[in-house]
């Protein structure tokens, strides 16, 4: 086998990959009341003009019992001043490790605006009728697939997959309505902290932090970059 440090079987050298932010920066004073009023501001325009395929799509790091991570992609399906909710099956990885250890991180990565989100809270599970509202609101396959997929579980290959898919829809026509999975709701992640990064020119980037305070409202701290 070839030395995996020769250069020759290095694609890219990683060493030189960077790119040079924008000198536009973010100021305490441009900041508005709370963090949701700043993350509505920035997601609209994350949503209208800064290129993004899937601008509420977010990295959802928890951690289990032992603190050790995992990661993966999810998408927001809402925000309010209560938090930041999404969906998942309740026998997945990471919902196993929020029954273990509520503490989340989500991480917008708005790399074409040169910008990042990052909530730090704790999720806690909506209310059945929450989340029974949304589910009707998916297409007719994704409520299927909520009910083909044990998500997170070992599955002897696509073919098994696609047909317990295939047996669903059979099962469940397009004119019948899809029941909502017992297994399956959401998580709203109440923020303890909000980050709103912004990248400058020289890696002198602007990170201004929301932290809750003990009486509701909201303190802002800036971070060195």
């Amino acid at each position: 086998m070839a030395d995996v440090t020769d250069r020759d079987a290095v694609p890219f050298d990683l060493a030189s990959m960077r790119k040079q932010y924008r000198a536009d920066g973010l100021a305490e004073s441009e900041l508005a009341a709370t963090p949701v009023e700043q993350f509505a501001r920035w997601f609209r325009q994350a949503a209208t003009e800064g290129g993004l395929f899937e601008p509420n799509a977010m990295v959802v790091s928890t951690a289990d019992a032992e603190g050790r991570p995992s990661s993966r992609t999810v998408l927001l399906k809402h925000f309010d001043e209560q938090g930041f909710v999404f969906y998942t099956n309740y026998e997945s990885r990471k919902a196993r490790e929020l029954d273990e250890n509520p503490h989340v991180s989500l991480l917008f990565p708005w790399h074409p605006m040169a910008r990042q989100v990052i909530v730090t809270g704790v999720a806690r599970r909506t209310g059945r009728d929450e989340t029974a509202a949304y589910f009707r609101t998916r297409p007719h396959g994704s409520q299927l697939g909520a009910w083909a997929s044990a998500q997170s579980s070992v599955v002897s290959g696509r073919d098994a997959l696609d047909a317990a898919y295939t047996e669903l829809a059979a099962r469940y026509p397009e004119s019948e309505p899809v029941p909502v999975p017992p297994h399956w709701g959401g998580y709203r992640v109440v923020p303890h902290t909000v980050e709103f990064w912004q990248g400058r020119e020289n890696r002198l980037h602007d990170r201004l932090r929301y932290a809750a305070c003990g009486d509701g409202g909201w303190r802002v701290e800036r971070l060195s970059p």
